[in-house]
């Protein structure tokens, strides 16, 4: 159940019953039921109390400054990074068991291919308490220079050009055969030139453009593409049209990419320009 869409303060409101009903000798699963709050956010919620009391249960509002439509707080921006840094959900989250005081790891969340915005604004509310829109983390993306448009490629299928040639030949007959447009996905790595530190960064588009990311401090290695690679397969994908990195230089990725009867990854050629 999705945090997204309640305001901050019916969320507080939600997550204090959620505590309540704790106290009250209730399980995790039967308090998201009667509050509507996913387990980790009953979780966290609790976690906050056993911590702080009640005074530590209410998130604290943060994301723009008034007056100041595209500032962040350096806080909610260092969290911003630490989250981007690191594999989504990787870590299983901790969750109290049925009996009070005791607690239990509960079943790892799927690996996600990358960060949206939606999934910054979900862990900053669970893991930090942070109240952050998603509008708001899309403008901290284009002011870091995250932001990354995905290519038009349906647009090359007519075109009398070399983009238009490689569409028809490597891209066209693998999309053709898939019905579903959350089969096709595109993405690829690029280095960007942050003022402030070293940043690759992988990135996603998946149905309707919807952008995804991972940043690294150097180059990603083979481990850091399979993960990648693997979330979205187990999402269902079949098809990623990727930009930017000499794969078959790697002996790992080549391997795993042969094995794969139900995903099909399509190199950008170097020399190819694509447009947004």
């Amino acid at each position: 159940m999705s945090t997204k869409h309640l305001s901050p303060e019916l969320l507080n409101a939600r997550r204090k019953q959620a505590v309540q009903l704790r106290l009250d000798g209730h399980t995790v699963a039967v308090v998201s039921q009667q509050t509507g709050l996913s387990a980790p956010t009953v979780s966290a919620a609790w976690k906050a109390f056993r911590e702080g009391g009640w005074a530590a249960v209410p998130v604290k509002p943060r994301g723009r400054l008034k007056g100041q439509a595209n500032v962040l707080s350096a806080d909610v921006q260092a969290l911003l990074w630490q989250a981007l840094f690191q594999q989504p959900f990787q870590q299983p989250f901790q969750v109290p068991d049925q009996v009070p005081g005791q607690w239990a790891e509960e079943t790892p969340h799927l690996i996600e291919p990358g960060w949206s915005s939606a999934g910054l604004a979900e862990w900053l509310a669970i893991q930090q308490g942070a109240v952050l829109s998603q509008r708001a983390i899309e403008h901290w993306w284009e002011a870091q220079g995250l932001k990354h448009e995905p290519w038009k490629l349906n647009a090359l299928a007519t075109q009398r050009s070399q983009q238009g040639r490689w569409f028809r030949t490597a891209v066209a007959p693998r999309f053709n055969k898939l019905k579903e447009a959350d089969q096709r996905w595109q993405g690829g790595v690029r280095h960007i030139a942050h003022p402030t530190k070293s940043l690759f960064q992988i990135y996603l588009h998946g149905p309707r453009g919807r952008l995804l990311m991972r940043c690294f401090e150097s180059p990603p290695n083979a481990q850091a593409y399979l993960s990648v690679f693997a979330a979205l397969k187990a999402y269902g994908v079949k098809v990623l049209v990727f930009h930017g990195a000499l794969l078959t230089a790697s002996p790992d990725i080549t391997s795993w990419l042969a094995q794969q009867a139900s995903f099909c990854l399509v190199p950008v050629p170097a020399d190819l320009a694509l447009r947004a």
